[in-house]
């Protein structure tokens, strides 16, 4: 077994107490290494650039599920819109706009997670706590018949205080155990995406899924 399936193996084998998708992120790397992965029954990989997510998806197996990670541009939700299985990243409701205008253009219902701001970082993307209750009681939400919440993600300050990362994390469960509290027919919580290499298993302790 290569040293890439064998650290895929390892990692769910030894958090297996969890029921968790683990996403392995191949930004930058080859084709060859995520091609290693597949064929070792890995299914689940990130990207965070579309350019390179398209070529990747061009070249390689049909029923690999992409997962848009990173930053994305209203511009260019269009060149993933066909294929993309899950964008981990929504951050402002233009880009829900935008993926719902490109999800009925290619007749498909594309799953999303919202992305919240839990970060003591003014790097980090995302909605505050506030904003997000205004979206999901707004009018123009309940509209987007294209689009699918499937959860919210989140990314922890990057320190080494566990305390503080797992108190975020801690924060953002609370938040998306809420979301059961709306009966809205584009909203389907089951996914918390938070938790990367660096602080995955705290992560993993404090609810996350993905």
């Amino acid at each position: 077994m290569s040293e890439i399936s064998g650290n895929i193996k390892k990692i769910i084998t030894d958090n297996n107490q969890f029921d968790f998708t683990l996403v392995a992120v191949s930004k930058t790397k080859p084709k060859e290494y995520i091609q290693e992965a597949y064929d070792h029954g890995h299914l689940d990989f990130g990207e965070n650039k579309v350019q390179e997510l398209v070529e990747k998806e061009e070249a390689l197996p049909k029923d690999i599920k992409w997962h848009m990670i990173g930053h994305l541009q209203r511009n260019k939700v269009k060149y993933i819109a066909p294929f993309v299985h899950l964008i981990h990243g929504v951050d402002s409701e233009k880009l829900l706009s935008q993926i719902n205008k490109e999800a009925v253009k290619n007749d498909r219902v594309i799953n999303c997670l919202l992305q919240i701001h839990i970060a003591e970082e003014d790097t980090k993307f995302g909605f505050g706590t506030e904003e997000l209750a205004d979206l999901l009681k707004s009018e123009s939400f309940s509209q987007y018949s294209a689009i699918n919440i499937v959860g919210l993600m989140g990314m922890a300050t990057n320190t080494s205080d566990s305390d503080q990362v797992k108190k975020e994390f801690r924060m953002l469960k609370e938040l998306y155990d809420s979301l059961t509290e709306y009966d809205l027919p584009n909203l389907n919580p089951k996914t918390l995406s938070m938790g990367m290499s660096g602080d995955y298993k705290l992560a993993l302790e404090e609810g996350s899924n993905m």
